[in-house]
């Protein structure tokens, strides 16, 4: 490998060709500010379009200073980080940036967590010269039924463009105009909604201010609980379990399940139920559907449709009626496993409490902004009144421990109440990437053998990669499985099955880099592939604490097709936990 020798601050380093100079003082533990930067690490995608400029250092024998994260190291170059000059240059750059600024700062949804603020607090600007002439930006607020776009507080930084066209390839967000009305937008500066965003919230999850938001359902939330005439429940998701304590201090893959319960019994629910247990009767639902589709294809139905996706991830469901609406009937109609949950809750919880389907208020607590969208969906309503009232981010529900003056590091564990709390090993791993295919072959395997498994883990399944395959042997059948994660590998291994180049027998997909993990209402990580890690290693180590851990043995599961379902894929089963999907192409962006 060519390398290239220069000094950074009177020290050597030396580097293979290509190396930014950002990334080489990086080595010597030299910090450099960035703002515009974003480093993906595993996924090999660096944002460094150099626009900002708060990067600058001096390289000798250069009249203008260099963009850092930007510009490649040369053979003999020397590099000075913190120059008179440098120093002025970073401060003069964002002062101006701030000029062009909105001061909303306390009512900010950023606030506290704003790398801009941040910036400018390291960067010593506590005033800005000649503000009062300068012109600011002024632009509408975008609001769609996942994302806030307050593009007034947009820096042109171009992550979320990054994100939203290199990672996720959905091409829903570029850079439009010049000088003070530049900003990112859709297509024309359409609304979101008219575009083909699918409310992934990656965008949000880079965004260092607060251009790009969640749509924040916490008051609707307060004001439900307040009611005396609601009997309001919730149900968390797998990966909040793996996240919601770092909004606490705590170290990336903490399991903090039984203080999750506690705090929210303490804000007021009056049922703490799990999703895991509508992801057990989701296997049940989507693994029966598998079978029957392997089974007739082994008999030589031509008409059946194979591989079969999951289609728990709303995000990537709507990234898949955009882009892919001539395989609409390949998905498994199984609704996700938040609907599954509201369609139940609003059904048979609701019978057993002797409640109204309209005094039941359910409320979801999930890594992904795209079930905010999911959850308002027309065919997940009844006569108006939907199955899922409000769904909150991983981030709004430790807001709401905040607020409610819960000391979240106290909490005593406690239990979720049944008997929708009760779940199995096989559902906690929904909340990683290869999780729900690995949950549908643990009951699968048992269901088409009659045999019990040799082994529980699946390791082959397992992994960061963003493509990936394997065999598994259902005693002599050989079933061929497809994984990816993140929408723009997706695309790659839908558009392989697609012409043909790529034959499976079952595909999962899930929107966000790592799954539900890195969904974009978790704890912000900034593209660390150590944290993803360390969460997909908590919601593993919870599976494996488990009692049971296959989806198909769970007791109240089991209740529930007994007393009301009959049996999965049933006509009962399908109408309260199946769904369709609709060709969405690309008609309305350009209306």
């Amino acid at each position: 490998m060519e390398t290239v020798k220069l000094t950074i601050d009177n020290r050597q380093v030396e580097v293979p060709s290509g190396t930014t100079i950002y990334k080489a003082a990086k080595l010597l533990g030299i910090d450099i500010p960035v703002l515009c930067y974003m480093d993906l690490g595993d996924m090999n995608i660096e944002n460094k379009p150099g626009g900002c400029r708060i990067c600058v250092v001096e390289v000798e024998g250069r009249r203008n200073l260099a963009p850092s994260c930007s510009t490649n190291c040369a053979e003999g170059m020397v590099v000075k980080t913190h120059t008179m000059r440098v120093i002025n240059a970073r401060r003069t750059i964002m002062e101006l940036i701030l000029s062009d600024h909105p001061k909303d700062c306390l009512t900010c949804a950023k606030s506290g967590n704003c790398e801009l603020q941040d910036m400018a607090v390291k960067l010593g600007v506590r005033n800005i010269p000649g503000q009062e002439y300068a012109e600011m930006s002024t632009y509408k607020t975008d609001f769609s039924p996942s994302i806030i776009r307050e593009m007034d507080k947009c820096i042109m930084c171009r992550r979320c463009e990054t994100m939203c066209n290199t990672v996720q390839t959905v091409g829903a967000l570029s850079a439009v105009n010049r000088g003070f009305t530049a900003v990112v937008a859709p297509a024309f500066e359409q609304d979101l909604e008219k575009s083909p965003c699918t409310y992934c919230g990656q965008c949000v999850a880079v965004c260092p201010t607060g251009a790009l938001t969640e749509v924040d359902s916490t008051p609707k939330v307060i004001r439900a609980l307040a009611d005396p005439t609601k009997t309001v429940i919730v149900q968390t998701a797998p990966a909040i379990r793996a996240a919601l304590g770092e909004e606490f201090g705590m170290a990336p893959g903490t399991l903090v399940t039984g203080k999750m319960v506690a705090a929210l019994r303490q804000i007021g629910f009056d049922h703490v139920f799990d999703t895991d247990f509508a992801a057990d009767l989701t296997i049940m639902e989507e693994g029966t559907e598998l079978l029957d589709r392997l089974t007739r294809h082994l008999n030589g139905d031509k008409k059946v449709k194979l591989p079969i996706l999951t289609s728990c991830c709303p995000g990537w469901v709507n990234f898949f009626e955009h882009n892919f609406n001539d395989m609409l009937d390949v998905p498994s109609s199984a609704k996700s496993p938040q609907q599954m949950f509201g369609a139940i809750a609003k059904t048979y919880f609701a019978d057993k409490m002797s409640v109204k389907r309209e005094d039941l208020v359910v409320v979801s607590v999930m890594p992904c902004l795209a079930k905010k969208y999911e959850a308002q969906r027309d065919e997940f309503k009844v006569n108006g009144n939907p199955d899922v009232d409000f769904s909150i981010s991983t981030r709004e529900l430790a807001h709401l421990i905040k607020e409610f003056n819960i000391n979240f590091a106290d909490l005593a564990d406690e239990d979720f109440d049944r008997p929708l709390g009760e779940s199995t090993g096989a559902a906690v791993i929904f909340g990683a990437t290869g999780g729900v295919i690995e949950a549908a072959v643990r009951t699968a395997y048992e269901v088409h053998t009659g045999k019990k498994l040799p082994k529980m883990d699946f390791n082959e399944l397992r992994g960061m990669e963003g493509i990936r395959s394997a065999t598994i042997d259902f005693d002599g059948l050989p079933i061929s499985i497809g994984i990816a994660h993140g929408l723009g590998n997706a695309r790659k291994l839908l558009e392989d099955v697609r012409s043909g180049k790529a034959n499976y027998h079952a595909i999962e997909v899930m929107a966000c880099p790592g799954g539900c993990i890195g969904g974009g209402g978790q704890p912000l990580h900034h593209g660390d592939s150590s944290i993803l890690k360390a969460r997909a290693a908590a919601i593993y180590r919870e599976d494996a604490e488990k009692p049971i851990r296959k989806s198909h043995e769970n007791p109240y599961i089991q209740k529930l097709y007994e007393e009301f379902l009959g049996k999965p894929m049933s006509e009962k089963a399908h109408h309260l936990l199946h769904t369709h999907y609709f060709d969405k192409g690309n008609k309305d962006v350009f209306i």
